[in-house]
């Protein structure tokens, strides 16, 4: 087969044949709990953690699949290996899994369709997009702080991994009207620093990586990934509420997320932070993450979208 396949409620199927019913609490509500992984060399990274990151939202939302995490991994293995059979064998996917509350009966167009109260559980996978992130790798992103707020942990738990994501949606939205390149980074409802709509957020203050506290975001596999590196190679990690006032005057700041890893953030709401320029300790943790996954990251963003741009 020559399209990518997709999986979708027990079949592999081919990914343009993978659909999902109009009446779909997905669709119908965005009652959906996802996870976004990646290849690295064609191979899943820390797959067991995204598995048991979506099972905690599964318990958390109720919902019951009937597929343990060990049957769900063994699917996206599956799709992971005949997917990457079709891209450049320099490149490497993206693979996003979203589970369903299941169909909405009240919402089907007629009594004669059958509608399945069941889970829908789809997966897909997509090429690594690297010419969207090869500039900001080198130059660094900027952060806008817009009007829309963080949803607060009173009403749903931000550990979860979910596709109700309006307020990312418009966030945004209102960011790029100060910088079309920018990305929101959003404050808490007491003007804490919480995460951007794609990714953790991290700054660097006297050579201490410093997060937000996990009770106010997702507990990112990336940003557990950039822990962990920093423990080993010696770079302290500490969780503390901070806000728009420390990341100005922090040394340097950058983000972590599955597509890219870990992107520097020079920039936010218009002022430089530090000297402007990605900084030493992202510059140590991308060279440890690189080493440790047996490819330069860096180096597979901007080669990468040279030759993907060159394709087009």
């Amino acid at each position: 087969m020559t399209e990518p396949i997709a999986y979708l409620n027990g079949k592999m199927i081919p990914a343009s044949k993978a659909k999902i019913d109009i009446f779909d609490s997905g669709v119908v509500l965005g009652a959906t709990v996802t996870e976004m992984a990646r290849t690295f060399r064609h191979k899943l990274f820390r797959i067991s953690e995204h598995l048991e990151r979506l099972q905690n939202s599964l318990n958390y939302v109720r919902f019951d699949t009937g597929i343990s995490s060990a049957e769900l991994a063994s699917i996206l293995e599956e799709l992971a290996e005949n997917n990457t059979r079709l891209i450049n064998s320099e490149d490497d996917l993206g693979l996003v899994l979203f589970i369903t509350a299941g169909g909405i009966p009240t919402y089907a167009a007629s009594p004669e369709i059958q509608v399945s109260r069941k889970p829908t559980i789809c997966a897909h996978t997509f090429p690594l997009a690297f010419e969207n992130w090869s500039d900001e790798m080198q130059k660094g992103t900027h952060v806008v702080t817009p009007s829309i707020r963080h949803i607060p942990p009173q009403c749903f738990a931000p550990n979860m991994k979910c596709r109700s994501r309006m307020h990312l949606y418009l966030a945004d939205n209102e960011a790029k009207m100060s910088d079309p390149k920018a990305l929101a980074l959003l404050l808490d409802l007491e003007g804490n620093v919480t995460e951007t709509t794609r990714a953790n957020f991290m700054i660097v203050e006297n050579g201490t990586i410093v997060s937000p506290p996990l009770n106010n975001i997702l507990p990112g596999i990336s940003r557990a990934t950039i822990r962990d590196l920093a423990e080993k190679i010696g770079i302290s990690f500490i969780e503390r509420t901070f806000q728009v006032f420390q990341v100005i005057n922090a040394d340097e700041a950058f983000t972590g997320s599955t597509p890219y890893c870990m992107m520097p953030v020079t920039k936010i709401n218009g002022l430089n932070i530090g000297d402007g320029k990605p900084g030493p300790i992202f510059q140590k943790l991308i060279s440890a993450w690189s080493k440790d996954v047996g490819l330069d990251i860096q180096k597979q963003i901007h080669d990468g979208a040279k030759r993907r741009l060159n394709n087009k």
